[in-house]
């Protein structure tokens, strides 16, 4: 499954209901994933750091559907060889 795919997996699952909830409080989840990211990263259980990976590329994947970003469009920033150096 590529991004899109994946994108649009969450989409349909999910989104009538994160479009409820709003983007600030949807924003939360997502920083509550990434503080869980955070403590499975200072940790030696693989596992762990796979599901919490994995959490927050749904909850990002999330709030780009909320958004109106196309993922994958974005990150051309990236492999287009427009990108030079570091911000």
């Amino acid at each position: 499954m590529d991004i899109t795919d994946f994108q649009k997996f969450i989409s349909t699952k999910y989104e009538a209901r994160d479009r409820q909830r709003g983007t600030p409080a949807t924003f939360m989840w997502f920083i509550e994933e990434v503080g869980e990211l955070a403590t499975a990263l200072a940790g030696d259980d693989q596992v762990n750091k796979e599901e919490e990976f994995a959490d927050v590329f749904a909850w990002l994947c999330t709030l780009a559907n909320i958004s109106d970003v196309d993922l994958s469009r974005a990150i051309r920033k990236y492999t287009s060889g427009d990108c030079l150096g570091h911000k």
